[in-house]
């Protein structure tokens, strides 16, 4: 399983780098085309030098981090390169051109992708089970992106400046760049001509459009939430192996316990999906995450290819119709997922210190999931009703004996599991054997239990002058929390159904019942208990991100608007992210989905900054604010798409589960592997798609509204001082 999931991200690895290579020598040319492509074997080289200096491994997170990181990895070197083709177009030597790109996109490269580190940093502390299991994501971004700083500025100018070639580019563009704010980019031809001319449509109405983006972000998430999925912890995947556990109750023998087992087995045995049954009863049949104790065996089962069978869905499905009219057991049926292991779907710890009181409210939720629905595999952790045996010893009369009580235990030992008297390690063997002595079979009953003679001085006496055998009820696994009793009920959910939509349900009833005893506590555990630490953990982990961004942004632009316009797109790429998931019909994930739009935040801020340091640069020259914003929006036009379009097509085949088997020559849709990392891909590239349109149209927009204000306030400042000091009549 380890290797098919890891050849399938390889591939995409390689998908990836392809595609973006493809797209970067079209739109640049091949001689700068190749020297943007450098910087992607570079990075990861350099990146997974570090990695592996830490004494890291490869792993599925670590190249997923990879593939994400494809595309961001050559955006500093398409602008650096972008701006020494221009500089090389209006007749500067490729040296010089390329001194200047370097010098010139310094700062606004290593803003960029400082901002992008701030994004991830705050991933790196993430703590329990999915922090461990998700860390390896941000450290292999971190490393990679770093690397990809230094061949943005340093390895790309340095080659560029020896065999660096004006690219393939559009000399009427060229032109009118060049002749500044007396060129009229509304009038050229192609793609920048018609971009100029909308965005100055644009700009004659920038309120309507900054407020028709506000509408676009509301109306998004009014969408989804009503016409959504709704969400889910982790994303659901193909499983690879599972297990059905057969659960009966009654005083069985490992004999019964084996032939309730083999019944489960032979009935499922034929079904051609799978590869491997394993048949275990009795104490061999171990549960994974806890669960009743009337499970008395377990077939443990593993999928063939997911290429050459029915879905999982089909498989249980067909499992549970042949297996339902089996008396006197119940079935369950559990597939293992991928990713850390979470717990059952639901989970609810009750807690209280009267033990009946407990059992009571245990069968009040119990009747509440049936009411509710949608729940299979419902079980508790009330103990089995079953007779344990306690032998109740006279002390008085046993010392009338001259007996102890270790002596009393040594003989009911003799008829129980025997009595250890040494050990003895054979000359062939690592480990010591255990010599115990015990009674013949037959003599092994609970008859014999009162026929026991301990030695005393006065002779062999049978233990029942001073023991007597008392039957009691079973007292089970008792556990408790802050000495406190509890009692779980457990349970899955139907495929199909999201768990959170049920656990909301039943905790809202849980909070409204009147019926409910206040000494009875509650809460959550299994995989609702990990969502809700985790969703914790990714808002206050955007939270500091923000702030971190923020921090870089100002000390960049010395602007609280310019830094506050930039994060602005952070939330309004979340219009992208919210009609993704409707058009996909996925669920938002907790996990998935939340490190999407973090990792989000951290791109799109990219081209934002670039935006606006060049329209910094830009206004000075300019006499009229509305050319300086069309002339930097052209300027920025074709590396804003580059960067976009590149780190787009880099999650493409993740997003649509394509994988390209470059040995095989075959295409498979649909694997494992990737239906796990589909909602991260979605969430990037919709988002990115969105904010993409953001920075084109509603940043130029909200920069020419910021102009507006300051000439407003200026005409005001001088008016008052022309009324000021005019002299009086």
């Amino acid at each position: 399983m380890i290797k098919d999931m890891l050849f399938e991200l390889q591939n995409n690895v390689v998908t990836a780098v392809l595609l973006v290579m493809i797209v970067v020598v079209a739109a640049l040319g091949l001689r700068t085309g190749l020297l943007v492509g450098i910087a992607i074997p570079g990075s990861f080289l350099m990146g997974i030098l570090v990695l592996y200096t830490f004494g890291m491994t490869i792993n599925m997170v670590m190249l997923f981090g990879l593939i994400l990181s494809v595309g961001m990895l050559v955006d500093g070197a398409i602008v650096v390169t972008e701006y020494a083709d221009r500089k090389m177009a209006e007749g500067l030597d490729r040296k010089e051109a390329y001194g200047l790109a370097a010098k010139r996109m310094a700062w606004p490269v290593t803003a960029s992708t400082a901002t992008t580190l701030a994004a991830f940093a705050p991933l790196l502390f993430w703590t329990g089970l999915f922090g461990e299991f998700m860390k390896y994501l941000p450290i292999t971004l971190i490393a990679t992106l770093t690397a990809s700083l230094l061949m943005a500025l340093i390895f790309v100018p340095t080659l560029g400046s020896r065999v660096g070639r004006p690219g393939i580019g559009n000399p009427d563009l060229m032109r009118a760049m060049a002749a500044g704010q007396s060129a009229d980019l509304t009038a050229l031809p192609g793609l920048t001509g018609a971009y100029a001319r909308l965005l100055s449509r644009a700009l004659s109405n920038s309120g309507a459009v900054l407020i028709g983006a506000v509408v676009m972000l509301v109306s998004a998430q009014v969408l989804y939430w009503n016409f959504g999925k709704g969400i889910e912890f982790m994303p659901e995947s193909e499983p690879e192996r599972g297990a059905v556990y057969v659960h009966a109750r009654g005083n069985l023998s490992v004999d019964d316990k084996d032939r309730l087992t083999r019944q489960v087995e032979e009935r499922i045995f034929d079904l051609p999906e799978f590869s491997t049954l394993y048949a275990r009863s009795a104490a061999g049949a171990r549960y994974r995450d806890g669960g009743s104790a009337d499970i008395v065996g377990a077939v443990q089962f593993e999928y063939k290819n997911w290429e050459n069978r029915r879905t999982s869905t089909e498989v249980v499905a067909d499992m549970r119709e042949r297996l339902s009219d089996l008396a006197g057991v119940k079935i369950e049926v559990w597939e293992e997922k991928m990713g850390p292991p979470t717990g059952r779907q639901f989970h609810l710890n009750l807690m209280g210190q009267d033990f009946d009181v407990l059992a009571e409210h245990v069968a009040m939720v119990r009747g509440e999931l049936g009411r509710i629905g949608g729940f299979v595999d419902i079980e508790d952790t009330l103990p089995l009703p079953g007779i344990e045996w306690e032998l109740e010893v006279d002390r008085a009369q046993a010392a009338k004996f001259g007996v102890d009580i270790g002596s009393i235990g040594d003989m009911v030992q003799l008829v129980t599991e025997g009595l250890k008297l040494s050990d003895y390690r054979p000359d062939d063997a690592d480990d010591e054997i255990d010599i115990v002595v015990r009674f013949p079979e037959e003599y092994r009953t609970l008859d014999e239990l009162d026929e026991i003679r301990v030695t005393t001085p006065a002779g062999q006496v049978p233990i029942s002058s001073f023991v007597r055998r008392v039957a009691k009820q079973d007292s089970g696994e008792i556990n408790r929390i802050d000495s406190r009793r509890v009692i779980s009920i457990i349970a899955s959910v139907e495929d199909g159904i999201l768990p959170d939509q049920k656990v909301r349900a039943i905790e809202g009833w849980l909070k409204e019942n009147e019926n409910w005893n206040p000494e009875i506590s509650w809460a959550f555990k299994g995989e609702d208990e990990e969502q809700q630490e985790s969703a914790a953990f990714l808002q206050r982990a955007f939270i500091v991100a923000l702030f971190l961004m923020g921090v870089i942004l100002v000390t960049q632009f010395n602007s609280f608007y310019s830094a506050f316009l930039i994060l602005s797109a952070v939330l309004m790429s979340t219009i992208g992210v919210f009609l993704g998931l409707l058009i996909f019909q996925q669920p938002f994930g907790i996990v998935m989905s939340g490190v999407g739009v973090i990792s989000l935040a951290g791109i799109v801020v990219n081209n934002n900054i670039v935006l606006i340091d060049t329209y910094d640069r830009l206004k000075k020259n300019f006499d009229d604010p509305v050319q300086a914003i069309i002339q930097t929006g052209a300027q920025r036009l074709r590396p804003v798409l580059l960067t976009t379009v590149t780190t787009v097509l880099g999650l493409m085949p993740m997003m649509f589960q394509i994988n390209v088997d470059f040995v095989q020559r075959a295409v498979h849709i649909g694997a494992p592997s990737l239906q796990w990392w589909q909602q991260l891909s979605i969430a990037i590239v919709c988002g990115l798609t969105f904010a993409t349109v953001l920075t084109l149209v509603v940043t130029p927009c909200a920069l020419k509204f910021r102009t507006d204000i300051q000439a407003k306030f200026a005409r005001r400042r001088s008016m008052k001082s022309g009324l000021v000091s005019q002299p009086a009549e």
